[in-house]
């Protein structure tokens, strides 16, 4: 009799601490939401994952980065097993880690910082101990190639070097008012400073201190665009701080406010940066040596579609922009930029036939790096706009439609 209320009590100590564990867990995986949708989005989305890991005896926290699929897959290999974290790492070159249009949701912010950034300048440019590496493609085959454009396609369109190489049809407009416009949907991303300066971080590599998140970034393209002749307006908004999860949403609500309120406005520059890391979470810088320039972090540019089912006609007009934009830049620093990525996401770039989102770096390169890189490509998207000229403004061109 003692022995079956000891058992009873034992499987109710146990069922107490799976219900306790689950609630931990549904907790975590919903903090980042705002809405209870957004929460049971979060729940739908975790729940299928985290069962198919624990059946792949795979409950790393964090894990590497590898799908189920794949850790299935490397798992019916001991070779492969052996070997997980240069795995990991492959494929994360290979994919060029960019961040998903919103129903991706990212780790909560952990630790609350103040809104308002400090404003003096960043030291001057130090090693900051990440180790670097130079991503630039050497095979051609999976790339659709278009001069010096490597193009690696995601979604199911077809894709050919003529009709990607194509004239693009933004152009600057006449008369006064902003033609770019500069935002950044996730506008704490930041890099990584030389050991010992003192940052208070958001969440991982995110910050609201705009001395080392890519509104810095932003700031010193404007800077260029504008001296080049060239009228810019940048938005210096936080749209993923507080909360992650929307900031697209977020951002597509502000571009909408500013094309309407700035007609002239005919592009649109969404700058993030990228994410490199091997199997064990390390970070890698991704740089370019330029002679006589310095040592710029590479960048990516991410062109989305209507692969998503998301209305997004004109794509294709964001991409030839793109391509035109990347073979100019690298006629002049053969290395600066690695393959355009085409994805089926469409990253707002719907609002307008001259919208890009533009990748400056990794998480491990430093905030010099990435400014240097930052005005590099300003200067020769300014050049590719100026050589093409003027055309019609928008709402003419609406008016005429």
């Amino acid at each position: 009799m003692k022995q079956k209320k000891s058992l009873a009590g034992a499987l109710r100590r146990l069922e107490a601490g799976l219900l306790a564990a689950g609630t931990l867990w549904i907790a975590a995986v919903t903090a980042g939401s705002d809405t209870a949708a957004s929460a049971a989005s979060a729940l739908t989305e975790a729940l299928p994952v985290r069962l198919l890991r624990w059946e792949l005896g795979d409950l790393r926290p964090g894990g590497d980065g590898l799908s189920p699929a794949a850790a299935l897959t490397i798992g019916e290999s001991p070779l492969l097993s052996s070997a997980r974290g240069e795995v990991a790492l492959l494929r994360a070159l290979e994919r060029q880690e960019t961040p998903e249009e919103d129903g991706e949701t990212q780790a909560p912010v952990t630790v609350p910082v103040e809104e308002t950034p400090v404003e003096p300048a960043a030291p001057l440019a130090k090693d900051n101990g990440v180790p670097a590496k130079t991503l630039i493609p050497t095979d051609p085959s999976g790339y659709t190639v278009c001069g010096r454009v490597y193009v690696s396609n995601s979604t199911e369109h077809a894709l050919s070097p003529e009709e990607v190489q194509k004239p693009f049809a933004a152009s600057l407009g006449e008369g006064e008012g902003p033609q770019v416009l500069i935002l950044h949907t996730h506008g704490s991303e930041a890099y990584t400073p030389v050991p010992g300066t003192e940052i208070l971080w958001s969440g991982d590599y995110r910050t609201t201190d705009y001395r080392y998140n890519v509104v810095k970034v932003g700031d010193e393209m404007a800077e260029v665009l504008g001296a080049a002749g060239v009228a810019v307006l940048h938005d210096r908004t936080l749209y993923d701080y507080p909360n992650y999860t929307g900031a697209y949403d977020r951002a597509l609500a502000s571009i909408k406010k500013y094309l309407e309120q700035y007609p002239s406005i005919r592009f649109v520059l969404d700058v993030h940066r990228d994410a490199i890391e091997d199997g064990q979470g390390n970070q890698y810088k991704a740089v370019s040596e330029i002679e006589g320039v310095g040592v710029p972090a590479q960048m990516s540019l991410v062109m989305g579609s209507d692969g998503s089912g998301l209305e997004h006609p004109d794509w294709m007009e964001n991409l030839r922009l793109a391509a035109a934009v990347q073979q100019d830049v690298l006629e002049h620093y053969p290395t600066l930029m690695r393959p355009v990525l085409l994805r089926n996401s469409r990253y707002n770039q719907h609002a307008t036939t001259g919208s890009l989102l533009l990748e400056v770096g990794a998480a491990g390169n430093s905030p010099e790096e990435a400014v240097l890189a930052g005005r590099l490509f300003a200067e020769r998207f300014a050049a590719v706009l100026l050589e093409k000229g003027t055309g019609p403004g928008r709402a003419e061109e609406e008016e005429g439609a």
